[in-house]
C-alpha cells in the first residue's frame, strides 16, 4: 500500500451546502481536504491505496455514493497543461519548454502540438502525450507515463457521462456522418 495526492472537483454542492462536510467524512473520505474557490469545491485527498487508480476510483465512488448529489467532474492533476504548468511539473524553465514546444530540440521526435489555445499565448497540451514524449527522451520514469495515462481515462470517462457533452457529441457525430 502507498500514499497518493490527487484532488477531485465536484459539482452539485456548494460553499453553501449544509451537510457537505459531514456528509463526506460519513461517505468514507476522511483523508481530504476541502476548498472553495470561485463557487467550486473541489477536495485534496491523501489516500492510501494499492495503486493510485484504486486511490481514485475509491474516492470517486465514495463521494458519489455520499447522502447530498455529489457528482466528481474531474481529477487533477490536470490531463490538459499550459507551457508554464509543464516547467513545474518537470522543475524545468520557460524557455526549454518553448524550445521543446517550438522542436528546436528534436526533429526526429518532435514535441507534440498543443490541442487547444492555438490562438492564444497560451496553448495547451494533453498532458499524456508530453509524458511520453518526455519518456520517449529519457526525461521521466514510466511511473508518470502510467499516472499521466490514468488521469486521462478517468477524466475522459468522467466527461463523457455529462449529459450535455454526451447530446453535443451525437449531435457532431450525425452531422458529420451526413457530410459523409
Amino acid at each position: 500500500m502507498k500514499s497518493y495526492e490527487f484532488s477531485l472537483i465536484l459539482t452539485g454542492v456548494d460553499e453553501e451546502t449544509e451537510g457537505l462536510e459531514d456528509a463526506i467524512f460519513e461517505a468514507g473520505c476522511d483523508d481530504c481536504l476541502i476548498n472553495f474557490r470561485d463557487g467550486t469545491v473541489y477536495l485534496d485527498f491523501d489516500r492510501t491505496a494499492k495503486s493510485f487508480e484504486n486511490a481514485v476510483l475509491s474516492a470517486i465512488t465514495a463521494l458519489e455514493s455520499a447522502s447530498l448529489p455529489i457528482k466528481v467532474s474531474s481529477v487533477s492533476p490536470d490531463s490538459l497543461v499550459s507551457a508554464s504548468e509543464i516547467g513545474k511539473r518537470l522543475n524545468k524553465g520557460r524557455q526549454t519548454i518553448s524550445l521543446w514546444a517550438k522542436r528546436a530540440r528534436s526533429k526526429s521526435n518532435p514535441f507534440p502540438a498543443p490541442i487547444f489555445g492555438l490562438r492564444t499565448k497560451r496553448p495547451l497540451w494533453r498532458w499524456c502525450e508530453v509524458a511520453c514524449w518526455l519518456h520517449d527522451q529519457q526525461l521521466v520514469n514510466n511511473d508518470v507515463v502510467e499516472l499521466a495515462e490514468v488521469i486521462e481515462g478517468i477524466n475522459s470517462a468522467l466527461i463523457e457521462r455529462n449529459p450535455v457533452i454526451r447530446k453535443f457529441r451525437d449531435i457532431s457525430l450525425k452531422a458529420i456522418e451526413k457530410k459523409n
